[in-house]
């Protein structure tokens, strides 16, 4: 089986058993670009990806002003 990594409408594939940052990079992800969740917890780089994993990768959106956010809250 695989580990399936969701990034917006993408889907990828890799292998279990290697760390999230090393599948980001095998995707071409920068891993400071994104927050990644599995059952709808935040993971680490560190982790270690298991057969059957999905994992949500959210985009982090920066710069701008954050004066808007209290709208959003």
């Amino acid at each position: 089986m695989t580990v399936k990594l969701i990034l917006r409408d993408k889907e990828y594939e890799v292998k279990p058993g290697m760390t999230l940052l090393d599948s980001l990079k095998k995707i071409s992800v920068l891993p400071e670009s994104v927050i990644a969740t599995r059952e709808g917890e935040m993971i680490l780089e560190d982790e270690i990806l298991r057969d059957g994993d999905v994992v949500k990768l959210i985009a982090v959106i920066s710069g701008g002003s954050l004066s808007h956010l209290h709208d959003l809250l």
